[in-house]
């Protein structure tokens, strides 16, 4: 078993605790594998060890690895960073799904340049209101969610959130609790919200997608 595998094996058994404490199907959650600045190697090692799901944060990465890994079928990768309209049209044809929305005029850009079946997409938000970070506040929250279900290239999901890191973890299931909370008042069943540090938590508080890059492939340079 390859380096990759074995921690994949490792943060999936994780996963499955997680979803148990929580009275959840393993099925109700989907690890994706970020893999930005990593070779196209270790995709293919988790690939071979069962891994579908990958998260890029760069759109012109994301380009180059999925026409250089085209021919591995079922891999289907995930935008996970912020978008400007210029590089859309790389998300638009490659991606299975977008997990950064918080603009509108990306919004309609994704929407015009949307070929295939809508584009599953998860709006942003800015839980912990850090001026750092991109996302929408939640107070503009749902007049863009019935801004971007005009549009017929996407499909909204859900919401996603990178909180502020804590610790504190009562303070990191507040962050997860609003987010699901939001989703819930706007109808939206999709919650993209934990990373390495947090995914378990994020799972115990309702997350259907987590971002997990380094527990996997180790850190990045």
């Amino acid at each position: 078993m390859s380096e990759v595998a074995d921690r994949l094996a490792q943060i999936r058994a994780r996963v499955a605790a997680a979803c148990a404490r929580a009275g959840r199907p393993v099925e109700s959650v989907t690890l994706l594998a970020v893999s930005k600045l990593k070779p196209s190697a270790l995709i293919r090692e988790a690939y071979e060890a069962g891994q579908r799901d990958f998260g890029e944060n760069y759109a012109q990465e994301l380009r180059d690895k999925a026409a250089e890994l085209a021919g591995l079928q079922g891999l289907r990768w995930h935008a996970i960073g912020p978008l400007q309209t210029n590089k859309v049209k790389y998300v638009a044809k490659a991606a299975h799904a977008f997990h950064a929305l918080d603009r509108l005029d990306v919004a309609r850009e994704l929407s015009k340049r949307r070929a295939d079946a809508p584009l599953p997409c998860y709006a942003e938000v800015n839980i912990g209101g850090e001026q750092s970070k991109s996302g929408l506040t939640p107070d503009m929250l749902g007049a863009f969610l019935d801004e971007v279900r005009t549009l017929p290239g996407l499909k909204l999901e859900g919401l996603m959130a990178l909180p502020p890191p804590t610790e504190n973890e009562e303070q990191a299931r507040g962050f997860f609790r609003q987010l699901r909370e939001l989703a819930r008042a706007q109808g939206l069943a999709g919650l993209s919200m934990g990373t390495t540090h947090d995914f378990e938590l994020a799972i115990e508080e309702g997350a259907t997608l987590v971002r997990v890059g380094t527990a996997i492939f180790g850190e990045r340079a």
